[in-house]
């Protein structure tokens, strides 16, 4: 694993920058493209977010300043990358964001990319009916192990604002799953 020093200065470099680009995505494409996917929930829609986030990164990383890490500020182009396809989606289809992820969730069972069982599902779909912000924290914190302070970089929120919305989500998400006689 390159250092990000390292890695920044190849690819802020006009020699380097292609190598540079191949060796991130190399070390990052996999945390990434999972972030992705537990935004998008679809496989191939992951797939088109994350090309879509590698895309804006190299375009954008000369104005990367190193005020945060390289890796959260990827992270923050991938949320917000995944955000922004979403509401498209939803856009497109003249309903909600949450009817969207609502409908991606039911397509889940069939997808044979979804390798989970009966008790995932039903943890996605009670996911899926938090709203947007408690979504994230959840899923960032929760199956990602990030920080609070490392979620307020990438989510430009407070921390206990943050600490708030995973409270929050933990309490919903427990109602849904017995709700439905999961837990």
């Amino acid at each position: 694993m390159v250092e990000e020093k390292q890695l920044i200065s190849a690819l802020q470099s006009v020699e380097l920058k292609e190598s540079g680009f191949r060796v991130l995505v190399s070390q990052y494409k996999e945390r990434l493209y999972w972030h992705i996917r537990k935004i998008v929930i679809d496989h191939d829609d992951a797939d088109d977010v994350l090309q879509n986030t590698f895309i804006k990164i190299f375009k954008s990383i000369d104005r990367f300043k190193g005020d945060s890490k390289l890796f959260t500020w990827m992270y923050r182009i991938a949320t917000n990358e995944a955000i922004t396809f979403i509401n498209k989606k939803a856009k497109q289809n003249n309903i909600t964001f949450e009817d969207v992820k609502n409908q991606l969730i039911s397509r889940l069972e069939s997808d044979v990319y979804f390798e989970g069982d009966e008790i995932q599902l039903q943890l996605q779909k009670a996911i899926a009916s938090l709203p947007q912000k408690q979504q994230l924290v959840f899923n960032m914190k929760y199956f990602e192990n990030h920080t609070y302070e490392n979620l307020s970089e990438i989510l430009d929120t407070s921390v206990g604002g943050l600490k708030s919305n995973y409270h929050l989500a933990v309490k919903k998400i427990k109602a849904y799953l017995k709700a439905n006689e999961t837990i």
